[in-house]
C-alpha cells in the first residue's frame, strides 16, 4: 500500500515514544494495529464487491449474448419453417393442377365389377342353377385316431 521501508519505521517509533511516552505506547500500538487490521479488512471487502460487480456486469453481457444467440436462431428456425412451409404449398399446387388437368377419376357406376374369388364362374356351376344338382359326391370319411376328432 505505501511504500514504507525499515529506517522510516524506526524514526516514527522514535518520535511516538517521546510524543506519547512509554506507559502509553503499548496500548496505543495496540490500538492502531486493531485499526490498521479493520482498515485491510475494509480495503478486502471494497475489492470483494468491485470483483462481485464486474463478475455480474460480466454475466449480464454474457445473458445478454446468449439471448441474443437465441432469438437469432429462433427467427433463422423461424424462416426455415415458412420456407418448408411454402415449399410444401407449392408442392401441393402442382399436384393439385397435375391432377385437375389428368382425366378425371371414373365414376363408380363406370368401374367394372370383378370377384375376387377366382375363375369366372359358368351359370351351371352357379348356386342359382340348382341346389346341389351337380355337386360331385362326398368323400368317404377316413378313421380318426381318438382324442384328435376335429368335429
Amino acid at each position: 500500500m505505501f511504500d514504507v521501508g525499515f529506517s522510516e519505521i524506526v524514526v516514527i517509533a522514535v518520535v511516538a515514544l517521546i510524543v506519547i511516552g512509554p506507559e502509553r505506547l503499548p496500548k496505543t500500538a495496540r490500538m492502531l494495529g486493531h485499526l490498521f487490521g479493520r482498515l485491510q479488512r475494509y480495503v478486502n471487502e471494497v475489492k470483494a464487491d468491485i470483483n462481485r460487480e464486474m463478475e455480474l456486469d460480466e454475466l449480464r453481457r454474457l445473458q445478454r449474448e446468449v439471448k441474443g444467440a437465441a432469438s437469432e436462431i429462433q427467427q433463422s428456425m423461424r424462416s426455415v419453417a415458412t420456407d418448408f412451409q411454402s415449399g410444401i404449398k407449392g408442392v401441393e399446387q402442382q399436384l393439385n393442377e397435375t391432377a385437375s388437368d389428368a382425366a378425371p377419376p371414373p365414376s363408380v357406376s363406370e368401374i367394372p365389377r370383378t370377384t375376387s374369388a377366382g375363375p369366372p364362374q359358368d351359370a351351371s356351376h352357379s348356386p342359382a342353377a340348382g341346389v346341389g344338382a351337380d355337386l360331385p359326391e362326398e368323400a368317404p370319411r377316413q378313421p380318426s385316431l381318438p382324442g384328435l376328432d376335429k368335429g
